[in-house]
């Protein structure tokens, strides 16, 4: 896959170089209030923890879930966990700082059977900031393990292993949380109760108020597979945590695909997360436009909203009243053979260029380019790929906006990622490619209207969704 980062900063954390500087210029979303998607270092195994840490950052993440023994660094031999010296700690510890990364979890740990030993480990947790282990203790553990936690305000999730593990059946972890506090609790892992036979919604239903922390996987013949690509059993899942109003981590773990690039399939993962958050959370989204468009700009006539639909019936533009700052825009489209249109973010006027405009348009089945593909920044950065669906059908686009930085998915694909801040010149991109504009792009306002263009092509959007951000 070809990856359209301009950003050299981006470009080299993608690689698994993370600068506080590009850290900066990359401010981190959370796109549903209360979930907190992070990466299991176990996905990235294959690599030291200061790596996997650099990586996780890479791809946007706030925070992640260590493993024991994971080697600390190519230069520090030393397997992370309860055992390593307070100097290592402090190392660590500046690591996730200057990455950005918060490290709130840690498993799947097996505790020792010797109270000194298990209160190591709660030591460790308590000060290294991890908030939950991860573990599948022995069952006469628990009335200990109990009034430790309460004791280091740290929890306790139940993991399940496919069987023949302990906890392999959830029935034996819903039976240790009905004996236990609400710090001993559950971390249902989708994907192994999928291997042991197990559907995961009805589990997670009937663990609600119990959950602690949860690994999503995405399976296809048995062997991880990207997010919304086999039997959507993450989709179900996270309408599920959304119906029984969990607020917690959710963990990205993928167990294969280690020997060969799997970065990108886990940028799919994180796209088909950001869509899906995005479609739930924005139920209680405010809709960019009143029913009656008072409070839009537009030409009367010009634009109609018809049983929930916005329809450009020719005639101009139509803008917000209001201007908006940093904001996840989030809405469904569809456009008619040759159709031509954009959507227009952070203008400083309602009528005149410069803006961004992210490409709105008929480009199903032909080749990638800056201008004539959807979900391109027009004639500034092509997208990834193309994702747009046939003429006719609805498609969905989610646009994060903070800060210099834009981030554009489109049906469950990451299609842009820019920084601003990397177009340093009039006419000019950081590639060496001429655009048509005026000004350098890192000039443009961070606040603006956002506008819908009528390109004299037929356009129609629903579920106008925007969640304005603060940081």
């Amino acid at each position: 896959m070809k990856l359209h980062v301009v950003s050299a900063m981006v470009a080299a954390g993608l690689a698994g170089i993370w600068t506080a500087e590009a850290r900066t210029m990359v401010p981190l979303v959370d796109v549903y209030e209360g979930w907190h998607l992070g990466m299991q270092c176990w996905t990235l195994k294959d690599k030291t923890f200061f790596e996997a840490i650099d990586q996780t950052a890479a791809l946007g993440l706030q925070w992640l879930e260590a493993f024991p023994d994971q080697r600390i660094s190519p230069e520090i031999s030393d397997g992370f966990g309860p055992q390593i010296s307070e100097p290592l700690r402090q190392k660590v510890q500046e690591k996730l700082r200057q990455a950005g990364v918060r490290l709130k979890t840690f498993g799947v740990y097996s505790f020792p059977n010797e109270e000194s030993q298990i209160r190591k480990a709660f030591e460790f947790a308590k000060a290294m900031g991890i908030e939950t282990i991860v573990s599948e203790p022995s069952p006469d553990a628990f009335g200990l393990l109990d009034r430790l936690c309460q004791e280091y305000q740290v929890r306790i999730a139940v993991h399940n292993h496919p069987q023949p593990t302990r906890y392999w059946n959830p029935e034996l972890v819903y039976a240790v949380c009905q004996k236990t506090s609400p710090w001993i609790g559950a971390c249902p892992d989708t994907g192994h109760w999928v291997r042991s036979g197990i559907e995961p919604v009805e589990w997670l239903e009937k663990l609600k108020g119990r959950i602690l922390d949860v690994h999503l996987k995405e399976l296809e013949e048995g062997k991880d597979c990207i997010w919304g690509r086999g039997q959507n059993r993450v989709g179900a899942a996270l309408a599920q945590l959304h119906r029984q109003g969990y607020q917690g981590p959710i963990v990205l773990e993928y167990e294969h695909h280690w020997d060969e690039n799997y970065v990108p399939q886990l940028r799919q993962c994180i796209a088909f997360y950001i869509q899906e958050a995005a479609r739930l959370a924005s139920e209680r989204w405010p809709s960019l436009f009143e029913n009656d468009l008072s409070n839009a700009v537009f030409k009367p006539g010009s634009w109609v909203l018809e049983n929930g639909v916005l329809i450009r019936k020719g005639g101009g533009d139509i803008w917000t009243q209001k201007t908006y700052k940093d904001f996840i825009l989030d809405f469904d489209f569809k456009v008619e053979k040759g159709t031509n249109s954009g959507v227009f973010l952070r203008a400083a006027e309602q009528t005149w260029l410069p803006w961004v405009e992210v490409q709105i348009m008929d480009s199903y089945g032909k080749p990638v380019d800056r201008q004539d593909t959807c979900g391109a920044i027009y004639d500034i950065l092509a997208p990834e790929t193309n994702a747009v669906n046939p003429a006719g059908q609805w498609n969905r686009m989610t646009i994060l906006a903070t800060g210099p930085v834009i981030r554009v998915f489109l049906n469950y694909q990451p299609m842009i990622e820019m920084n601003l801040e990397d177009w340093t010149q009039p006419h000019q991109n950081p590639d060496g490619s001429k655009n048509k504009f005026d000004v350098a792009y890192k000039d443009l306002p961070r606040e603006g209207f956002i506008g819908f263009q009528d390109h004299g092509f037929p356009v129609e959007y629903r579920n106008l969704k925007i969640r304005e951000l603060t940081f």
